[in-house]
């Protein structure tokens, strides 16, 4: 369950000077119309080469990344329906299709002309080729450069091509003054990031790893001995790794928050805990590799610098 939260909900008060990220997210008008660009257009997917013959009119997306940038590259109004997970923008067509137990009869009563999924999954890809329906794999970013890409490709699919260029441009932009604005540590601050309650964890490996490293934070996840980029921790690995922040991606989820962390046995003693660094965040915020995730970033440079003034 953890691994599937973190593969699928990978993502506030702004920092000052840094225009806000939700915009062009959330209002498909804020960008241009659909471009004259010339169909058939080719891509280069995650399930390989994916021609869409002409311009989508009826888009299905099962990624609640993939919608939040369709509605930012200006595509919001081609989409007729996107997957429960989808919680952002809260205009698009949320419906009970799940990518996690795909339905292709169900996914097929929207008429689709273009289908997003965030998973390179062959069942699925192969029903709706079948069908004739050309389909998108994006699958979870890594790192900026793939989250910028799949903003990109999308809006080459969808004739959005340069409503999708101010998108990266700006949340590169948006990153960069973050980055900037964040003092490097004058020690090493130790972070533990929570995808659920029973401590599985994201290592720098991850988008949301990446984030903590840019803002110079070490990630106790790092030096855990667990496989994968989303290790398990134990409650005592935790305690004894003393981390100086704790961000909590499971406030919805798993109802968690500086309360609940503080009852933990052992944990009163955390230096995060001691000191009231506990973080919460909306849990699709720190999962999701949108536009949005600025968000995110913000909220961490904050609490980084809150305790660099603290130490200071």
């Amino acid at each position: 369950m953890a691994r599937f939260r973190a593969r699928w909900w990978f993502a506030l008060a702004l920092v000052a000077g840094v225009p806000s990220a939700c915009s062009s997210a959330n209002d498909s008008s804020s960008t241009s119309a659909a471009s004259n660009a010339a169909f058939p257009v080719n891509v280069l997917a995650a399930n390989g080469p994916v021609v869409i013959p002409s311009e989508p009119k009826r888009i299905v997306s099962l990624s609640p990344t993939g919608t939040q940038d369709l509605y930012a590259v200006g595509a919001g109004q081609q989409v007729v329906a996107v997957d429960t997970y989808s919680t952002y923008p809260p205009q698009a067509p949320r419906t009970q299709l799940s990518e996690a137990s795909p339905d292709v009869e169900a996914i097929a009563k929207y008429r689709p002309d273009l289908v997003i999924v965030a998973e390179d999954n062959d069942h699925i890809v192969s029903q709706l080729q079948r069908l004739q329906i050309p389909v998108l794999s994006e699958p979870p970013a890594t790192n900026f450069d793939a989250a910028y890409r799949e903003i990109t490709q999308l809006g080459q699919a969808t004739g959005h091509a340069q409503g999708a260029r101010p998108v990266v441009s700006q949340m590169q932009q948006q990153i960069a003054a973050i980055v900037r604005s964040v003092p490097r540590p004058k020690k090493p601050l130790r972070v533990y990031h929570e995808l659920e309650a029973n401590y599985y964890s994201a290592t720098s490996r991850t988008f949301v790893g990446q984030i903590y490293s840019l803002l110079g934070l070490e990630n106790i996840a790092d030096k855990a001995h667990a496989a994968g980029p989303y290790p398990q921790l134990s409650d005592e690995y935790v305690i004894a790794s003393n981390p100086d922040l704790i961000v909590l991606a499971d406030t919805e989820c798993c109802k968690q928050s500086a309360a609940t962390v503080a009852a933990r046995p052992g944990w009163r003693n955390i230096a995060a805990v001691k000191n009231g660094e506990v973080v919460p965040v909306e849990d699709s915020l720190a999962s999701q590799w949108g536009p949005r995730i600025v968000l995110f970033a913000q909220t961490v440079a904050q609490a980084v610098k809150k305790l660099e003034a603290k130490s200071g």
